[in-house]
């Protein structure tokens, strides 16, 4: 079954999204010309996440991309409110007792956040009641701990990533009367999802990730190539350093039964999420909310087992690894991305890809064919496909529905192959899962004229 290449383009282009910061008096103020983003999902309902907003009450910009298992439920959680959380926690005093003064007196509340979203981006309506009087709770604790000193960056993204963590874990325990409620706080709490969040101010990056999700920094080198610099480090069996933290953190008895066939207790693949409450509750606690919990929750399979070898929880936890980047004007763009990309792509050619395209410019490398036997007529076919390449200019307005493009239908030459593309895009539901993951991407590009400045000023 083949698509053609206008039905494969309806399929890349349906979830993407381009925001350009807005210029004032025909200047731009920000380090962030702009972004774009996309999502293909494999599951369905898709299981990734995406958000993006622009701090309102301090400056800077926060973009994240947010992988969910078990379901959707806790990724569309963390999407929609982690971002407050950060915000809040980088608010100074004054502004966060303006806030509060306004809710005690039913004054309209000062905006926090400008969201940039597509329209498939949703928010629950029904959950924002229970959303909103849990971060009060936590910017009026905020006001009392006040201590008079700013707001560290990179403490604000620990404390928001384990305050909300937290929270979600509190809602579920407590329960609602509204039992539509009480089964979606339950949902995003059994189920689980990693984060992998930037937040950009100046020529300040800073990128707080927990869990596989990653962030990868496009630099352009004086010569014109693209190299790409980790902005994040993978919290899975993959990753030494993690596997030893998890070690250390329970008694030598447990060490065998710890990470097992690379999951952490035979089962997680990250060794970091939010939610995934049944690593991180006691049994008994796990037992009393099951048991008190709507019908529906224990006809859910994942809910009812207790891992194996659980014995000294918490297993898991949301804090996340902060990396600090000061921008240089040769750092031209930022990708953060679920592992769907990172399964199919080096981040070497992730580089390169976005920097031809945001340049517009292919360096003509020498075809490499890299130990294939190539016949004459496949040789005119590569060269034959880079003419059109050139020639169409990118047919996408979109750099990440660019990068997904080559994440699906790149061959073994790194071209992008339409009868592989077409063949990976019609798969039925219940197949496309078996061959990639949901794919999400955000591609941040920076200002380099900005950043220069910013320097020089320092």
């Amino acid at each position: 079954f083949y698509l053609t290449p206008p039905q494969v383009n309806s399929i890349l282009k349906a979830n993407e999204y381009s925001f350009k910061v807005p210029e004032f008096d025909g200047k731009n103020v920000s380090s962030v010309l702009g972004f774009d983003s996309n999502q293909l999902p494999a599951n369905a309902p898709i299981e990734d996440r995406r958000s993006a907003a622009t701090c309102l009450q301090t400056r800077g910009m926060l973009l994240g991309v947010f992988d969910g298992h078990a379901g959707c439920a806790c990724a569309q959680a963390v999407s929609e409110r982690l971002f407050y959380y950060i915000a809040v926690s980088l608010l100074p005093h004054e502004t966060l007792l303006e806030i509060e003064n306004a809710v005690e007196s039913g004054r309209a509340l000062l905006p926090i956040l400008q969201w940039h979203k597509h329209p498939n981006d949703y928010f629950s309506k029904e959950a924002s009641k229970l959303y909103f009087n849990s971060l009060r709770t936590y910017w009026q604790e905020l006001i009392d701990l006040n201590s008079g000193e700013t707001t560290d960056v990179r403490e604000a993204l620990i404390n928001a990533f384990k305050r909300l963590d937290n929270d979600i874990s509190l809602e579920a325990q407590v329960g609602d009367p509204n039992s539509f409620l009480n089964y979606l706080v339950l949902r995003v709490a059994f189920s689980g999802a990693t984060a992998c969040v930037a937040h950009v101010d100046g020529v300040d990056l800073h990128i707080a990730n927990t869990g596989d999700s990653r962030a990868m920094l496009g630099v352009q080198e004086e010569d014109g190539s693209w190299s790409a610099v980790n902005l994040s480090y993978d919290h899975n069996a993959q990753n030494e350093h993690e596997v030893e933290r998890v070690k250390m953190e329970h008694p030598k008895s447990e060490e065998k039964s710890l990470v097992k066939q690379d999951r952490l207790l035979g089962l997680l693949m990250p060794f970091r999420a939010f939610g995934d409450v049944k690593f991180k509750w006691s049994i008994e606690l796990q037992k009393r909310v099951i048991e008190s919990g709507p019908d529906q929750l224990n006809d859910n399979e994942y809910t009812k087992f207790i891992p194996p070898n659980y014995h000294t929880p918490p297993y898991l936890t949301a804090e996340p690894e902060v990396i600090h980047h000061k921008l240089r004007p040769q750092d031209k763009f930022l990708v953060l991305a679920t592992d769907g990309l990172w399964e199919t792509m080096h981040r070497q050619d992730v580089a390169r890809i976005v920097g031809e395209y945001l340049t517009g410019v292919h360096h003509q490398q020498p075809i490499a064919v890299g130990g294939y036997k190539v016949t004459l007529g496949q040789m005119h076919g590569l060269l034959t496909e880079r003419r059109a390449r050139i020639s169409s200019v990118f047919e996408d307005q979109n750099a990440a529905t660019h990068l997904i493009r080559h994440a699906v239908g790149n061959n073994e030459f790194g071209t992008v192959d339409h009868e592989r593309l077409s063949k990976m895009l019609s798969l039925p539901e219940e197949l496309a899962r078996m061959y990639r993951d949901d794919i999400t991407i955000i591609v941040v590009q920076f200002n380099s004229h900005v950043i220069g400045a910013y320097q020089n000023e320092e």
